[in-house]
């Protein structure tokens, strides 16, 4: 089957998928000169520590917003789901005055995002930014600052374009903040290199999917990637309702490591900081008979002779520069493996595409 077949492109979410390159290199040309932006940076000027809060997808998108945060910017930041801030709020927050919040949700009506929202601007008198892809959104009302991505909101009920794009222009906020004008240039390079090989990485992972068949999935990544590791497992889980998992790589070579055969799909995240260390796991489950996916900026010829799978980004900057695109191989792969299995992937089964409590 070809990949321009009409089979595929029918539905919402290859055609968002394909257009993630293209989207993000607007979402950072925008923000990298954006007001808004900069009205955000001067009212948070006295806050030392930063906190982002996401429902589902969206805690995952914060998990690796909030490492990014602390990696370009030296300070603190922490990620939280929001139904943890309702339930606890004492339990992450015994003094919230140096605390600047950030709440994300793709359509800004989600619940429990909305809620976690007016709890920190009202409860903890905490000032919070929203994110959200959907204007005139609760979020947006119930939040001191939002910034909206209109153009990366979807019509599937997975979120992929929204998701990176979202992370983008938090990444953005960030060296926006640690006035690193050489992280920017290298997330707009990096956005206009790797639109035009989404179709190349699709054909890729549309052969490895007809080649073979998983009962297990496992991703795994370390440092800022795990959270990407994360958002991998659940795209997997909702669009092929296939059993995944995820770790910390080098978690993984303990415990966990007890599943692995010729059925388990293994893919790792692999960063430049960890690489050395990250690899000599993949090599080990490799051993184990595992099948393996590596995701890496440059391969070595350890990666090449243990994985069954390589995708290389090859693009130059920092590592954190390649969260976004690291995440696309494998919404791709769960949009094959769900339509391998008959499923259609904008319409997974039990989920609606928004979480809203009466």
């Amino acid at each position: 089957m070809k990949i321009d077949d009409t089979t595929y492109s029918q539905f919402n979410t290859w055609k968002e998928i394909l257009s993630e390159g293209n989207l993000w290199q607007s979402v950072i040309k925008t923000l990298s000169d954006s007001s808004l932006l900069e009205t955000i940076l001067q009212s948070s000027a006295a806050k030392s520590e930063w906190l982002f809060v996401g429902c589902g997808t969206s805690f995952y998108l914060a998990e690796a917003a909030a490492l990014s945060w602390t990696l370009l910017t030296g300070q603190r930041a922490r990620a939280i789901p929001g139904s943890e801030l309702l339930l606890f709020p004492n339990l992450f927050l015994p003094d919230a005055s140096h605390i600047q919040a950030v709440v994300i949700s793709r359509s800004g009506r989600t619940s429990e995002a909305v809620r976690a929202a007016n709890v920190l601007m009202q409860n903890l008198r905490i000032p919070t930014v929203g994110i959200s892809c959907a204007p005139h959104s609760e979020l947006e009302k119930a939040c001191e600052f939002c910034i909206v991505l209109e153009a990366a909101d979807e019509k599937s009920t997975v979120m992929t374009r929204s998701f990176t794009s979202m992370l983008l222009a938090l990444q953005v906020l960030a060296a926006r903040r640690a006035n690193n004008r050489q992280f920017l240039e290298a997330l707009g390079a990096m956005a206009a290199a790797f639109g035009p090989r989404v179709p190349m990485l699709a054909r890729q992972m549309q052969e490895f999917v007809a080649r073979h068949s998983f009962e297990d999935y496992v991703f795994l990544g370390q440092g800022p990637f795990h959270g990407i590791a994360r958002e991998a497992a659940l795209k997997v889980m909702e669009m092929s309702c296939s059993y995944s998992q995820f770790f910390h790589a080098l978690e993984f070579r303990h415990g966990p490591k007890a599943i692995v055969s010729s059925k388990t799909c293994l893919t790792f995240f692999l960063s430049e900081s960890g690489g050395k260390a990250e690899a000599e796991v993949l090599s080990e489950m490799k051993e184990l008979g595992g099948v393996i996916v590596a995701i890496c900026n440059r391969s070595n010829p350890q990666i090449r002779q243990s994985a069954d799978l390589v995708i290389e980004l090859d693009c130059n900057g920092e590592e954190l520069a390649f969260l976004a695109p690291y995440t696309v191989p494998c919404q791709l792969l769960g949009l094959f493996t769900g339509l391998r299995k008959g499923l259609n992937p904008d319409q997974p089964k039990n989920l609606t595409r928004v979480v809203m409590l009466d």
